[in-house]
C-alpha cells in the first residue's frame, strides 16, 4: 500500500479490533495510534491523561500522525477524538484514505469498557452519548467511506476488507487449503 487507510469513529465501535484482525487476515501494516503513544509516554492512556492532561494526549496524536507520513502505507486505528482537530483531519487526508466505522449508539453502549477510556471512566454512559452526538457529523464528513459495523464481529471483518481492497487496490489473500 502506498497510502494509509485511517479507520476513525467512536470509542467502542470496533476500530482496534478489526484493524488488527483484518491487517493480520490481509497481510498489512498495522498501526494503532494510542498504543504507539502509549509506548512514547511508557504508560497507559488513562496515565497519560492523569498525569499529563488531554491536550499533552492530543498532541501526542498529532505527531504520532507526522510520524505515520514518514513510513510506508499501513492500516492505522485512531483514537475516538483524533479527527477532533482540524489539523489532524488535513494530515489524514493528505496521506490516506479515511474510513468510518459506524457503529449504532445502542450497541456501542451496550458493551463498552468505560474503565478502559479514560476520557468517559467518570462520567459514564451519559458521556458516551454526548460524545457520539458531538462526534458522528464530523466522523461522517471526514470519512471517504463508511463501514456499518451493527452486524457483528465477522460481518465488520468483511466488510473492512472489501472497503480495503477497494479503496487501496489491495488484492484478496489467496484461499487456504
Amino acid at each position: 500500500m502506498d497510502r494509509h487507510i485511517f479507520i476513525i469513529g467512536m470509542p467502542g465501535c470496533g476500530k482496534s479490533s478489526l484493524g488488527k484482525k483484518v491487517a493480520n487476515n490481509m497481510g498489512l501494516p498495522y498501526v494503532d495510534t494510542d498504543q504507539r503513544i502509549e509506548q512514547a509516554f511508557g504508560c497507559p492512556t488513562s496515565q497519560i491523561f492523569e498525569r499529563f492532561g488531554e491536550q499533552a494526549f492530543r498532541n501526542a496524536e498529532t505527531n504520532v500522525l507526522i510520524q505515520l507520513t514518514r513510513e510506508p502505507g499501513s492500516l492505522v486505528s485512531t483514537g475516538g477524538g483524533m479527527v477532533m482537530r482540524e489539523n489532524n483531519r488535513e494530515i489524514m487526508r493528505n496521506h490516506g484514505v479515511i474510513v468510518l466505522v459506524d457503529r449504532p449508539l445502542q450497541e456501542i453502549m451496550g458493551d463498552i469498557k468505560l474503565n478502559r477510556r479514560p476520557l468517559l471512566a467518570q462520567k459514564g454512559l451519559p458521556e458516551v452519548e454526548r460524545l457520539y452526538y458531538e462526534r458522528i457529523d464530523i466522523y461522517r464528513s471526514v470519512a471517504d467511506a463508511v463501514l456499518d459495523n451493527g452486524h457483528g464481529y465477522y460481518a465488520g471483518v468483511n466488510g473492512m476488507e472489501k472497503l480495503i481492497r477497494t479503496l487501496a487496490n489491495v488484492p484478496a489473500a489467496p484461499e487456504r487449503r
